[in-house]
């Protein structure tokens, strides 16, 4: 039996959670570290995403700017593409899906302080049986190989 794990990592950005304005210690707004928009930074606008996986049927293959408010839908919807292929893969005869998970990385923009989706794992792990003639006999004659190499001759 083969256990074959593939793991896909990719960068890509996306925040629906306000900034943190400041505040001084007498509890009032401090007005000197007033924070921009989100459309006045250039780094959310121009923050682009790109797979790195080696499956071809997934977005993002080529590099995209996605906006920040609609990234975390998006990097999440590419990373159950990726979980629909294992799927895929580990129904096929002599396959066996045995895991699936997806991790999503969050950052901070470091202009305008904006949390944002910075990238996905989606982590899958399949189960192949082989019905070889020849991997079978191998297994076989390796196991008959290893049979009186460990002997423990306490009484």
């Amino acid at each position: 039996m083969y256990i074959g794990g593939i793991s896909y990592n990719y960068t890509i950005p996306v925040s629906n959670v306000d900034r943190v304005t400041p505040i001084n210690t007498d509890n009032t707004i401090d007005s000197a570290s007033k924070v921009k928009p989100a459309t006045e930074c250039k780094t959310c606008e121009n923050r682009k995403y790109v797979d790195g996986s080696n499956e071809a049927d997934v977005s993002f293959k080529t590099p995209g700017v996605i906006k920040p408010e609609e990234a975390y839908a998006k990097v999440s919807a590419h990373e159950r593409q990726h979980v629909s292929n294992a799927i895929a893969k580990g129904s096929k005869p002599g396959a066996k899906l045995i895991s699936a998970s997806v991790a999503l990385k969050m950052s901070v923009c470091p202009e305008c302080g904006r949390t944002y989706v910075a990238g996905g794992t989606t982590t899958t792990t399949i189960s192949y049986s082989t019905s070889n003639p020849y991997d079978k006999n191998a297994d076989e004659a390796f196991g008959n190989m290893l049979i009186g190499n460990n002997i423990d001759e306490r009484v």
